[in-house]
């Protein structure tokens, strides 16, 4: 029976994942507490020890940015919007990236099937449908090329405080704002629920706010 759950896990990342509880909030929640990780867990390339890389001092968490991985929820949502405010503390020619990560499916792995809200330093707001994730804008298009945001960046200088909201709806409708601007909306995504998940990806930032609140009513 073990070595057939074993064979399950590996071959079966899918069912796994659906087997996950799904919440769907009907309030406010926050899910960094400003102290620790409780209510979230580790994926790092090659097993890194995630404490190199992520901590939490004075009730804002620090990534690194290396090596590559993530922080993601333990919990699995829908439906909801999604508040992260973070900044650049300094960027630098291929250490300026990370990313917002809704819809992640199992196996943990660097990377998983989901819907990404680049964070990369001017860019904040493309999406990436990431490992065989797809959506009605995005089929025919190479998956390591995201839909572009629409205009110009909205972005603060580096050092300064943005926020992103990531808006998930039913039907598979994800939504990016950046700082309040509409930036991107995809519909029809292959992935409709999952974990939240925040990128280790080379840029060296700090996470203060990480908030999920309901729909807005219709």
């Amino acid at each position: 029976m073990k070595s057939f759950l074993a064979i399950l896990a590996v071959a079966g990342g899918g069912w796994l994942a659906s087997a996950q509880p799904v919440v769907t909030p009907d309030h406010h929640v926050e899910l960094f507490n400003g102290h620790d990780f409780s209510g979230w867990t580790f994926c790092m390339k090659g097993n890194a020890d995630p404490a190199a890389t992520w901590s939490v001092t004075n009730g804002v968490i620090h990534c690194t940015g290396a090596p590559t991985g993530y922080l993601r929820s333990v919990a699995s949502y829908q439906d909801y919007v999604l508040t992260v405010e973070w900044r650049f503390l300094k960027v630098a020619p291929k250490l300026d990236n990370t990313g917002v990560l809704v819809h992640m499916q199992l196996p943990d792995k660097v990377w998983p099937e989901c819907v990404q809200v680049q964070g990369k330093h001017g860019r904040q707001g493309d999406l990436f449908l990431m490992m065989g994730a797809e959506s009605k804008e995005h089929r025919g298009i190479d998956a390591n090329t995201p839909l572009p945001l629409h205009g110009a960046a909205n972005e603060h200088p580096v050092g300064e405080w943005d926020t992103v909201k990531t808006v998930c709806a039913p039907g598979g409708t994800v939504t990016a704002y950046v700082n309040d601007r509409w930036m991107n909306t995809t519909t029809e995504c292959t992935v409709t629920n999952g974990f939240i998940g925040i990128q280790s990806e080379g840029g060296d930032i700090e996470i203060r706010r990480l908030a999920l609140d309901p729909l807005p009513a219709k």
